[in-house]
């Protein structure tokens, strides 16, 4: 009994390692056909020996396809003692143009595959419930004037498992784009099919008049499918390449209208409100009155907000700070604004108006100027100084007016200012000329959204690390960074991007090391020949 066994091993070993027959089959196939325009296939070549990578020569296809990623594979079955070797190709192709194209016959060591015909149709031909992945596009509006901001969503929807995969943003020119927001994940039925959902908006802002066309965002990855080979019993899931694109858009872009009046602001919606005591408040000589405007604008950029143009009468002197400018979404829609504070002292007593604030705007919709109004305001000012007379001497004779020892007084603190300023000058260059100007690297680094990154990765939130790790280094080498660009930086960047994909866009858990990504992220420097005046700038201002 013993001896059989080790005769049946010796059998089995022998079998394993006897060399292999030389190839004598090769087969071509496709995932699908037809395909629709603008879609992917995967292109399957299957040889029954094992070879290297090189010896499929994908050349001809070029001519009537773009040849994206190829995949190889290896395996070795051993049936009844007969061992059989095979070398699997995987080509992601897309097709240029409709109408039949023809895959060549592939040919290795005298052995040829079959030519197949292709069949690629318009993409209204089918519908999008037959499909597995596809990508639907919308805009807020058909019809837009320069500076004015557009919405658009584009949703993926997966009826696959997704492995890994990126997302890109649509490619334009003539116009400013960034993404609004994070991205929604949801699930939708459609026919009794479902599918998963991922959905992302971008704002569009055009700079020049004429037709803007918008090439969809497009989607590349890898899903799962379930494979069977040489007529096996079980099945098992296969990662497959794959990728899609939006349908092109293509929108009017109208000039500003030569019947405005002003700074050009375009929007659907403008606001002007101010922060005041509802109550009545008693206002004295030399005190402080802060006043707050706040101007509102939907749908338009942050940028575009004009700064509020204020008039005081002669005895109210204004102080105003710095406007501060923000954006964030509201039901769907981008909200900017602008913030201004002054600070309003009055120098002598009286009643005052503060006029009215009209900022103009352009209704898109209605096709016509509008103003934001905010009403004229009186305040009432008391405690004022009265004459004081002093008597006159033998040695000095002197009159006090309504103005008080004030005059002397502001005298003598811009004597003493300006003292202080031509001291402070001479020390600093003084310093200057004693020291070498030293490199600060940190005062490069976008602190914004480094401080988003180290929130992110310490939540360990693989959404929210990747949405920060693309704003990060598009702050950093000023232009946008797909995640394809931030893995480029270093090998093992690379595959921590990969990881955070699979945990964001899968569900299978992956380990990750957050603090790691972060000292990585962290640790790169954008050099001088790198960073570029980006798009992006006007629509992300440097605070």
């Amino acid at each position: 009994m013993v001896i059989r066994h080790i005769l049946v091993l010796f059998i089995l070993v022998i079998t394993a390692t006897a060399p292999a027959y030389a190839i004598t089959s090769l087969q071509a196939s496709v995932d699908r056909n037809p395909v629709i325009e603008g879609e992917s296939l995967v292109l399957t070549v299957v040889a029954d020996d094992d070879l290297n990578s090189g010896e499929l020569n994908t050349s001809a296809l070029l001519k009537d396809f773009i040849v994206g990623r190829t995949s190889i594979s290896r395996s070795k079955q051993i049936m009844n003692f007969d061992a059989r070797n095979e070398t699997r190709w995987q080509v992601l192709l897309s097709p240029k143009s409709r109408g039949n194209v023809t895959i060549p016959a592939f040919q290795i060591k005298g052995v040829s595959s079959d030519p197949i015909t292709l069949s690629v149709v318009d993409r209204s031909s089918q519908p999008q419930q037959k499909q597995d992945i596809f990508m639907r596009a919308s805009l807020s509006s058909e019809e837009a004037y320069v500076g004015q901001m557009l919405t658009y969503r584009v949703k993926l929807f997966l009826a696959l498992e997704l492995q890994r995969g990126v997302l890109s943003a649509p490619v334009l020119q003539g116009a400013q784009i960034k993404q609004l927001g994070e991205d929604k994940d949801s699930n939708e039925i459609i026919n009794g099919k479902r599918y998963r959902v991922i959905e992302r908006a971008y704002a569009i802002v055009a700079d020049q008049p004429g037709e803007l066309t918008i090439n969809g965002a497009s989607f590349s990855g890898d899903v799962l499918v379930q494979a069977k080979r040489n007529g096996g019993m079980f099945s098992f899931n296969e990662s497959r390449p794959t990728q899609t694109q939006a349908p092109k858009s293509v929108i009017l872009i109208n000039p500003e209208p030569v019947e405005y009046q002003g700074q050009w602001l375009v929007s659907d919606l403008v606001v002007l409100k101010e922060d005041w005591p509802e109550s009545p408040v008693e206002y004295k000589v030399g005190d402080p009155i802060t006043r707050t405007l706040t101007l509102l604008a939907s749908n338009a950029d942050e940028t575009s907000l004009p700064e509020l143009q204020l008039s005081m009468p002669s005895a109210l002197k204004s102080y105003p700070e710095k406007p501060q400018r923000k954006s964030f979404v509201r039901d769907k829609q981008m909200v900017s604004q602008l913030t201004q504070t002054t600070a309003i002292v009055a120098t002598k007593a009286g009643t005052y108006t503060l006029p009215e604030i009209n900022v103009p705007w352009w209704n898109p919709h209605l096709k016509q100027q509008q103003y934001a109004t905010l009403p004229a305001r009186t305040i009432v000012v008391t405690g004022g100084t009265t004459e004081i007379a002093i008597a006159p001497s033998a040695t000095n004779t002197a009159t006090i007016t309504d103005a008080g020892y004030w005059p002397w007084v502001s005298a003598i603190l811009a004597i003493l200012w300006l003292v202080t300023l031509v001291l402070w000058l001479n020390a600093r260059k003084q310093q200057s000329s004693n020291s070498k100007p030293v490199e600060n690297d940190n005062i490069s680094q976008p602190v914004n959204s480094r401080k988003i990154l180290e929130s992110s990765c310490a939540a360990k939130d693989p959404t929210a690390v990747i949405n920060a790790l693309s704003a990060y280094f598009a702050d950093l080498y000023a232009t946008p960074m797909t995640l394809q660009d931030i893995g480029k930086q270093s090998t093992e960047l690379s595959n921590m991007v990969i990881a955070l994909q699979q945990s964001a866009y899968s569900e299978q858990n992956t380990n990750i090391d957050y603090q790691r990504l972060l000292k990585l992220a962290l640790s790169t420097k954008a050099t001088n020949k790198q960073r570029h005046t980006s798009a992006l700038n006007a629509l992300n201002p440097k605070l």
